[in-house]
């Protein structure tokens, strides 16, 4: 049975913004760092639209074989439609199920997903970990303090944008601080030669690039407008504070960071 939850970013062109951020230089070489080799198998987790997923499938020749699984209908047709090959398939499936059903991979991949289950995130990866061959790799990678990091913005932006994240907390199961829990869920799982790394994700300054600013204004369009915050600071609600948001954001003064944490682990072999 397919879980009913409901994504909180959600949208018409949720499949293009994801494609469009996603680069795939940057999920090589985590990739990479994480043990990803030709002749593998790589299951990619939460695979959204399929790009990271396609490029797994090239990183793995000769001789291996990408999967790409995802909650949504949507993104699973996005993905078969773009990015499916001969080395490279899609699935719909319901994460909050163990994925052992689908054989057991080399590497197992989620990027991007566990901020999006707040209440679940530990049973999500013990679920991924099903997939997991003894001796195989799991990566986990993901943000912390997300969308928290401006300057260059008003004191009444600051608590706006501090209160609505406080309200996709309680409201939709978001984790903005997901990214320092990954290392803690390897290792309660037993997961060997655990490694972590830390870096920026988002680090914007300067003149605004067009795929940052159709990203993040989608980012408020959506997820602050369905967050249940009233906005109570500015008289014309949401409108009001959405028209500032996309003012600072504009501005080249204006400084965004995002801290990204990369966590891998190797399964333990069977005793």
């Amino acid at each position: 049975m397919q879980s009913d939850r409901k994504y909180l970013m959600e949208h018409a062109e949720e499949s293009l913004r994801l494609d469009m951020k996603t680069d795939n230089a940057v999920t090589g070489e985590q990739a990479r760092w994480a043990g990803l080799a030709p002749g593998m198998s790589v299951i990619d987790i939460g695979c959204g639209p399929g790009k990271t997923t396609a490029m797994f499938g090239e990183l793995v020749q000769p001789g291996g074989r990408a999967v790409g699984v995802d909650f949504s209908e949507e993104r699973i047709a996005y993905a078969q439609e773009h990015y499916g090959s001969d080395t490279v398939s899609f699935e719909r499936c319901d994460l909050y199920q163990p994925l052992n059903y689908l054989g057991q991979f080399d590497f197992a991949w989620c990027r991007f997903f566990l901020e999006y289950h707040l209440s679940n995130c530990f049973q999500l990866v013990q679920n991924m970990s099903e997939a997991v061959k003894p001796g195989g790799i799991l990566c986990l990678v993901d943000l912390d303090y997300n969308c928290l990091s401006h300057f260059g913005h008003s004191p009444r932006m600051e608590r706006a944008v501090a209160a609505t994240i406080r309200s996709l907390e309680v409201n939709d199961d978001f984790d903005p601080y997901v990214g320092r829990k990954l290392y803690s869920f390897l290792y309660d799982l037993g997961y060997e030669e655990i490694d972590v790394q830390v870096g920026a994700h988002h680090q914007i300054f300067g003149e605004l690039k067009q795929v940052d600013e159709f990203n993040w204004t989608k980012k408020v369009e959506v997820a602050a407008k369905r967050s249940g915050y009233g906005f109570d600071e500015y008289a014309g609600g949401y409108e009001e504070f959405l028209e500032e948001f996309r003012s600072f954001f504009a501005n080249p003064r204006r400084f965004t960071y995002t801290p990204i944490i990369s966590c891998r682990g190797r399964k333990p072999q069977a005793s």
